[in-house]
């Protein structure tokens, strides 16, 4: 019998893929994000700031739910039609990708945009301190961020099955009302002809 090579995926490509949509959507949400915050009230601009660490946190528990879950159980859920349980089969499946869209590219928009955002703020609040503001605001939400993701990071992986069979049956409700298909297989394309 020959030996079968199973081709490899291009990560060099996924990359440039992964880095291009990280590029748009932190143009898409940046600048409504921005101006809501720094066109509120103090109280509301800090929610909107927390808001955003928070999105940010929830993409990384799923990121690290999604890489320490195991399939096998999700297997008799979905034999018996469990809602949820096929959706929470790909996302072990793809958890590579899951998590580097939720804890890189999310995570990471989220991150930066909370940082910059709560710079904005302090400038907003005391411009003549233009300077110690700032970096207080920046070292502030980078400590609430990190200490906050260590905490979740920890729920993640203790609760991985348990999670991912939530966002599995999240992705199956929003399929349900939009008719799309999150985490479905793209047929692939053939090289050279039909």
């Amino acid at each position: 019998m020959g030996h079968v090579v199973r081709r490899q995926p291009r990560l060099g490509w996924r990359a440039v893929r992964f880095a291009l949509l990280a590029f748009v959507l932190a143009l898409v949400v940046t600048w409504p994000a921005q101006s809501a915050a720094l066109g509120w009230p103090a109280l509301g601009a800090v929610l909107i700031v927390l808001l955003i660490i928070l999105l940010g946190v929830v993409f990384d528990i799923v990121g690290v739910a999604a890489t320490r879950a195991h399939e096998t159980p999700f297997h008799a859920r979905s034999a018996s039609k469990r809602p949820g349980a096929r959706k929470a089969i790909r996302l072990v499946r793809e958890a590579d990708r899951v998590a580097t869209f939720c804890s890189d590219v999310v995570g990471d928009i989220a991150g930066t945009l909370s940082g910059a955002l709560a710079a904005g703020l302090a400038l907003r609040a005391a411009p003549a301190e233009r300077g110690i503001g700032a970096i207080l605001a920046v070292a502030l939400v980078s400590a609430v961020t990190i200490g906050l993701k260590s905490a979740a990071k920890g729920l993640a992986v203790r609760e991985a099955d348990a999670i991912v069979w939530l966002v599995g049956r999240i992705l199956e409700a929003v399929e349900a009302v939009l008719p799309m298909h999150i985490l479905e297989p793209q047929p692939r394309r053939r090289r050279g002809g039909l």
